[in-house]
């Protein structure tokens, strides 16, 4: 696998590039064959007031992009954060790949139980000892390649980024459009109107 590392407000020690190439590669280890590149970036923010690190990774397997972003106080956290998020994500993929050939995986009653059981406790609230943080004002451009593709192709792309929106070139009309997840769940499409 090819591993590209950047570091943005700090300099990649080779302390740190070993660590994160022992943590994704432990990550990816089961998933060897569908990842051909991965895409880090390691960042801190430039106010010493907000403690944050950030590590965001992209992969790239068999066609499809799978990214993950953690943040936290310690950069070494981060990474570790951000790797185990992706096995999660390669792990949703690989799934996702084996329905489509052999259709549906169907999970045991035991694993929909140690799920629940990771939910906080009731009356807790998810904000606690959380302290809301001012975004900034710079705006970040992002170019990449749009191939035409179905809905579902889109929806599928949706499932394995880690964002809420997908935007894609409609393969049948030749239109961007963008897929979207809603909040009482499902899934939404926006088109242009003729």
């Amino acid at each position: 696998m090819k591993l590209l590392i950047h570091g943005r407000n700090l300099e990649v020690t080779p302390a740190i590039r070993e660590y994160t190439e022992t943590k994704l590669s432990r990550a990816i280890n089961h998933f060897e064959g569908l990842v051909k590149e991965a895409d880090v970036h390691l960042s801190v923010a430039r106010n010493p007031r907000v403690p944050q690190q950030t590590a965001e990774v992209t992969m790239f397997a068999n066609g499809t992009v799978i990214r993950a972003q953690e943040r936290s106080d310690n950069l070494y956290a981060s990474i570790d954060l951000v790797a185990s998020k992706l096995t999660r994500q390669l792990n949703r993929f690989r799934e996702r790949l084996h329905e489509r050939n052999h259709g549906p995986v169907h999970r045991s009653a035991r694993d929909e139980e140690a799920g629940a059981a990771t939910l906080p406790p009731p009356g807790s609230s998810l904000t606690d000892g959380k302290e809301p943080a001012t975004p900034s004002r710079g705006v970040r451009r992002k170019y990449f390649a749009m191939p035409p593709m179905s809905v579902d192709a889109a929806l599928q792309q949706l499932d394995v980024i880690d964002h809420d929106f997908f935007v894609f070139r409609d393969s049948d009309s030749g239109q961007i459009q963008v897929a979207y997840r809603r909040n009482h769940g499902g899934y939404g499409v926006i088109q242009s109107r003729e």
